[in-house]
């Protein structure tokens, strides 16, 4: 397999302390009385005094606020940072990003990317290969030597033949909403037909597949989650652009990408998604673009938007680091 080369550029126990000034008092061996000043100035503690210490309680609340408010900040940096690098760029424009080593996550997009729908292109292989492995698994087979075959120029080549004959043994958009269900994915929506590439999606959702590869929380097996894992990550050399590029060492990047030029317009679908690490942060990055006046065009603004979009985990803005 080729190797991966790139060029481009947290409940607090409840302690509950609540006692009568009278235990309180006896506890430090004072009487009512001697709770005034003593001989030389220095002021008695009173059971006054140490009932109105912060509860555990509100101190949960209080860390609960403060990480509510590192997020917020997160998402508001992830969102200039995604705007000012799409600042020019025409068409639609979206990422999600989801940080496995705290759990922070991030979603942004131009102005005309609000509620808009990305055609997948050949990022659906992946959730083609994911249908797959599920029905393999509910079989209780393992993958026959021509599926194999089949997965693997899919996602290192992004082979057109291989994913027909894949999303046909799937049972096409039935076999594909299926699996998508089981998945956790919602927004979602399998193409008609043939048309696998045509599948339309959101980068939230996207990052909801990538969860079910790369997490451990997932419908798909353990074995099936590595098999896919490795393949994303031998991505053939003349494909490997993308989400890689926020990468510290884009080898080690694990992606699939698309691209599709529309008939209709001729205007560009350019996606990546997959998994980086990035300044000790294993991220989770999904990067959707449509509208674009060439594939390089579109490559280029992927690979912008990936690195805007990491930069803030990278540098702790909103992580509490």
């Amino acid at each position: 397999m080729a190797r991966h080369r790139h060029s481009s550029p947290s409940r607090i126990p409840r302690y509950l302390a609540i006692g009568t000034v009278a235990a309180l008092t006896a506890a430090i061996g004072f009487t009512h009385a001697e709770s005034g000043p003593q001989a030389g100035g220095n002021p008695v503690r009173t059971a006054a005094a140490v009932t109105e210490l912060p509860s555990p309680s509100a101190t949960a609340s209080s860390q609960a606020d403060a990480q509510a408010d590192r997020q917020a900040e997160l998402a508001a940096n992830v969102e200039t940072a995604v705007r000012e690098s799409a600042a020019g760029a025409g068409g639609n424009a979206a990422v999600a990003v989801l940080d496995l080593s705290t759990g922070a996550r991030a979603s942004a997009g131009t102005a005309d990317a609000d509620d808009h729908e990305f055609d997948t292109a050949s990022i659906v292989k992946v959730a083609i290969l994911a249908a797959l492995l599920l029905q393999v698994a509910d079989d209780g087979r393992a993958l026959t030597a021509q599926e194999r075959w089949q997965a693997t120029v899919m996602i290192e080549n992004s082979d057109n033949t291989a994913a027909d004959a894949l999303w046909n043994a799937i049972g096409g958009a039935k076999g594909l909403a299926k699996a998508n269900t089981r998945l956790g994915l919602t927004e979602t929506v399998p193409g008609d037909g043939p048309y696998w590439g045509l599948t339309q999606t959101t980068p939230d959702d996207q990052l909801r597949l990538l969860q079910a590869v790369f997490g451990e929380d997932s419908a798909l097996p353990a074995d099936a989650r590595s098999y896919l894992q490795g393949l994303m990550g031998s991505i053939a050399a003349d494909q490997d652009w993308g989400v890689s590029a926020a990468a510290d060492d884009p080898e080690s990047a694990r992606l699939k990408n698309g691209w599709l030029a529309r008939s209709g317009t001729g205007l560009w679908v350019t996606n990546s998604i997959g998994r980086v690490e990035v300044a000790g942060h294993t991220l989770l990055l999904a990067v959707l673009c449509d509208g674009q006046p060439s594939q390089e065009t579109g490559t280029a603004l992927v690979e912008g938007l990936a690195v805007a979009a990491t930069r803030p985990f990278a540098d702790g803005s909103g992580t509490g680091e």
